[in-house]
């Protein structure tokens, strides 16, 4: 059963360990829904579904054709993400009158994680870098031509609601549950949709956060995907040096895209007092990876302009 961190986190009584999952995904679009497998051993290999088995009409007496499915077969391995928070006994004693020292320096390097697993959820390489897992850009592959990258030009082109349309089109099997763009691609839409005459709709999530809606579907930012992409030919050839950026229709769930985490998910270890200096450490650790199960639940608006 895949867990969202949040759900996850209400089935620890660590109460350090609930305030910190809260912190990474109260401000995280992704984190929000993004579920989680828990997975035994060190990575999980798929069966990612490519194409489906035909089927035909008959008369009768007619000789049957077999079809079979295709399928490409992908691994994901769990990587080690994390970072330790010391705190100074002195300050701890002595400034925390006010303000739980601990806990803010524990907050902000939540904060961090959070920060850190966004940008890998974009960019991660684990080719070029193998202490990543491959992120959306890279389970997508943008820098092919295919059914799930949608062009805007072939070096790019300014942003329609059209385009938006066609991406959102693009994901089979539903709708997406989340539209992934820069602030830039946000403020285009919104002007776009007021050029028209429109306006965007709107709600609040449970923390009282507003959200924005296209086609019932959630507008989510990420200020890691960069407005600095290089498009030529219909594909992506670099992301700096450039003046586009991407779009991304997402669809959660175990057929779809879905984080991977081992058991027990997020965790904090409280190492103590330090040997070399006066301080006690606390380290954040997760164990995590990225799984795309069918390649039609996501896809990707290259070439965006302002």
């Amino acid at each position: 059963m895949a867990l969202t961190l949040e759900e996850a986190a209400k089935l620890s009584n660590d109460m350090l360990l609930q305030g910190v999952v809260e912190t990474i995904v109260k401000d995280s679009p992704v984190l929000k829904e993004l579920p989680f497998i828990e997975i035994a051993g060190n990575g999980l290999t798929y069966n990612q579904e490519k194409t489906l088995p035909t089927i035909d009409f008959y008369n009768v007496g007619d000789t049957w054709a077999e079809s079979t499915p295709t399928f490409e077969q992908k691994t994901a391995n769990l990587k080690i993400m994390g970072g330790d928070a010391d705190v100074d006994n002195f300050l701890k004693a002595t400034r925390s009158n006010l303000q739980d020292l601990e806990a803010a320096v524990i907050e902000l390097k939540a904060k961090a994680l959070k920060d850190k697993f966004e940008e890998t959820f974009i960019y991660g390489d684990a080719t070029a870098n193998p202490k990543q897992f491959d992120g959306l850009r890279k389970l997508i592959n943008t820098t092919q031509a295919g059914s799930q990258v949608i062009a805007a030009g072939a070096n790019g082109a300014t942003l329609t609601l059209s385009m938006l349309d066609e991406l959102i089109d693009a994901v089979k099997g539903g709708k997406p549950d989340l539209l992934l763009m820069s602030r830039r691609s946000r403020r285009k839409i919104n002007a776009l949709v007021r050029a028209s005459g429109g306006m965007m709709e709107t709600d609040r999530d449970k923390w009282g956060n507003f959200v924005q809606f296209w086609d019932g579907i959630a507008i989510g930012v990420n200020d890691w995907i960069l407005d600095t992409h290089v498009v030529s030919g219909g594909v992506e050839t670099a992301i700096t040096g450039g003046d586009c950026s991407t779009i991304y229709a997402i669809q959660f769930g175990e057929g779809a895209l879905c984080g991977l985490t081992a058991p027990g998910h997020l965790t904090i270890e409280p190492i103590g007092s330090l040997e070399t200096k006066d301080a006690t450490r606390t380290r954040i650790k997760w164990y995590c990876s990225l799984a795309l199960f069918s390649a039609v639940k996501a896809a990707a608006l290259i070439g965006v302009k302002d």
